[in-house]
């Protein structure tokens, strides 16, 4: 299963890296973003315990002195400081500090000391819940928080006093959640910079230490470019090595010894290709001379005055004809040979609508059964090649057209431009090329199994890969598409001068 590019994550499309360096570095932050994150909770939760038991000390230390006081009738100073911490007197308490006197579960009195007072406390209007949640305060000499509607957090010591009821001295939480959200913003601070820092840092220190792979993925690139299925290829120079004993240095070691490989495979298989074209080449050479000689020696033999057998006669013609079928065998063989070993061909201007009107001429006399049609533009096309060569895979299509396909055939042979770029198509209305020979309809010596039309006669199967190699030493591509009824082979020649009329000329046979 492929890796898609987008990661879902709450609904949200998180875009995904896709380089080894953009990986590298984000699982780097991410990593580092979770240790800030640990640590920083691991302060904040310390800090928040330490303050809050500093703040249980210190309700330790202040007992239930100010709570008591409030039992006595009223909350107002006395003027004698001895009497100030029996009757509510404010006094030596610090600011915020909040008392109530609970008796039955009922509060009875509640006051808070209130900032810039020396003496004078404040009453504290107390709701319903706010009452149930004082009297759920476990009477165990333990700090616990609370939440008082008019006065938010406060942490709370409840103790016994001396006539049953119940004491609750408490100090806000205020301080300690001040300095707790100072720290979290100092933390987010600077453990955002040291996100950034890292990133930008980890970014470079990746992207230096994958250089060699760097190296390694342009050579790859470079020689994925190379045309390494026919000639002679020149590798470029391998992947520079870094440390064997790294991943990456391995790597290249082992991608710079399959390029040694196959190099050697290439250079093997060229030399090899070299010595078969060598081969053809002067086999089809030395074949012609003896060829022509028995054509010669046959048609010299018919020529004779006396009388020949019959059989005799029979025999000679078939030597010639046999003997011309091989000359133009090897002709032809010695055309590819020429070909494959890159021979540069002539380059002249060539008016293609003559060569079609010239070959379509030729295919007529030689296929009279067949219905030949032209469409052609009102103005010449012209291209740059080989008119000899260009004539011959005229030749060689009709001449295909003509003998796989039956009496009565329409063969229509079209010609147009489009971008500068010469369309010859051949089209026939007969029942097709067999399916399992189209892949290599192109191919030397690829000859069908079912004729396409009974008596005729058969080739060497060399046509069609001599239009394809001529085609492509002009710049140009030849297709094919066929289906029962219908034929085309679709020549492409680049470097043509358009027509200026846009109107063809159609005639028919």
């Amino acid at each position: 299963m492929s890796r898609r590019p987008l990661r879902r994550w709450a609904g949200i499309r998180l875009p995904w890296p896709h380089t080894l360096r953009a990986r590298l570095t984000a699982g780097l932050v991410v990593l580092l973003a979770i240790s800030c994150a640990a640590v920083g909770v691991a302060a904040v939760v310390g800090l928040n315990g330490f303050l809050t038991g500093r703040l249980d000390q210190q309700l330790y230390e202040a007992g239930s002195r100010y709570p008591a006081s409030l039992e006595h009738q009223g909350v107002g100073p006395k003027p004698s400081d001895n009497d100030g911490d029996e009757h509510g007197d404010a006094r030596k308490q610090a600011t915020g500090t909040f008392g109530a006197r609970l008796v039955g579960g009922v509060v009875t009195n509640a006051a808070v000391v209130p900032s810039g007072s020396t003496a004078t406390n404040r009453a504290v209007p107390l709701t319903a819940a706010d009452e149930k949640k004082l009297a759920a305060v476990p009477v165990d000499g333990a700090g616990h928080t609370v939440c008082l509607s008019p006065l938010d957090d406060y942490r709370v010591v409840a103790t016994r006093g001396k006539d049953g009821d119940v004491l609750i001295t408490g100090l806000p939480l205020e301080p300690v959640e001040a300095t707790v959200h100072r720290l979290e913003l100092v933390a987010a601070c600077v453990f955002g910079a040291a996100l950034a820092v890292t990133g930008v840092a980890g970014a470079l220190w990746v992207r230096w230490s994958l250089r060699p792979l760097s190296r390694v993925a342009a050579t790859a690139t470079r020689v994925s470019e190379l045309p390494l299925a026919s000639g002679e290829v020149a590798l470029p120079p391998r992947a520079p090595e870094s440390d064997p004993r790294s991943e990456v240095g391995r790597v290249a070691g082992a991608f710079n010894r399959m390029l040694g490989h196959v190099e050697d495979a290439l250079t093997k298989r060229h030399a090899s290709e070299e010595r078969l074209r060598s081969f053809a080449a002067d086999a089809s050479h030395e074949l012609r001379t003896p060829v022509a000689s028995v054509r010669g020696h046959a048609e010299l033999a018919l020529l004779h005055p006396g009388p020949v057998p019959p059989k005799v006669t029979r025999a000679l013609e078939r030597i010639a004809a046999e003997s011309a079928r091989m000359g133009e065998m090897v002709d032809e063989m010695l055309l590819l040979a020429r070909l494959d070993a890159g021979r540069p061909l002539e380059r002249l201007p060539v008016d293609l609508t003559r060569l079609i009107l010239d070959a379509v001429t030729d295919a007529r006399a030689a296929g009279p059964d067949h219905r030949w049609t032209l469409e052609l533009p009102e103005e010449p096309v012209t291209v740059t090649g080989d008119a000899h060569r260009l004539q011959q895979v005229l030749a060689n299509l009709l001449a295909n057209a003509r003998l796989h396909t039956p009496v009565g055939t329409k063969v229509t042979v079209s010609l147009k431009t489009d971008a500068r770029t010469a369309v010859l198509a051949v089209h026939d209305d007969g029942p097709g090329v067999p399916e399992d020979v189209r892949p290599g309809v192109f191919e030397r010596f690829t000859r069908a199994d079912r004729r396409r039309t009974e008596g005729a006669g058969g080739g060497a199967g060399l046509g069609l890969s001599i239009v394809a190699a001529v085609v492509e030493a002009h710049g140009g591509t030849v297709a094919l598409e066929s289906r029962p009824g219908a034929t085309t082979f679709t020549v492409r020649l680049p470097g043509a001068v358009p027509a200026d009329g846009s109107d063809s000329e159609r005639a028919d046979d």
